[in-house]
């Protein structure tokens, strides 16, 4: 059955084959469908320190940035998990910087899929830890 996210899940499904997972070997795609309607794939990217690792949907996001798109629609993700996988807090904040009511569509390799709202899974996210503090 078609759905309207088969194309962002094809997309980050071609993004997660282009992963540099040398450490993990768990590769995850991303897709970033734009309110314009491009769309823009990414790959987790790690790093011997695994701190300096860059998670696929940020990936796909400053790509989006890069060239010139500041709104989104919706993000899919996909990894070779048996559950579908939601994106990791550093990545949902990264996300609602741009779009706090992103749809993210959470997808496995062989095709099981979860889509929730990025406000379900981050509450709240414009509050940054100086929000109702009073610096004299």
């Amino acid at each position: 059955m078609y759905t309207q996210f088969d194309g962002l899940i094809r997309s980050s499904l071609k993004g997660r084959l282009r992963g540099y997972v040398p450490y993990s070997k768990f590769a995850v795609g991303a897709a970033v469908q734009c309110k314009s309607g491009a769309v823009f794939a990414g790959s987790n990217i790690e790093n011997i320190s695994y701190g300096l690792t860059i998670c696929a949907e940020r990936v796909a996001i400053g790509s989006a940035v890069a060239a010139g798109e500041r709104e989104f629609v919706a993000i899919a993700v996909v990894a070779d998990t048996i559950e579908p996988i939601a994106p990791c807090g550093a990545c949902r904040q990264f996300l609602a910087e741009f779009s706090p009511d992103l749809v993210i569509v959470s997808a496995t390799v062989a095709g099981d899929r979860k889509i929730e709202n990025l406000s379900n899974l981050l509450p709240d996210p414009k509050r940054g830890i100086l929000k109702n503090v009073h610096i004299r």
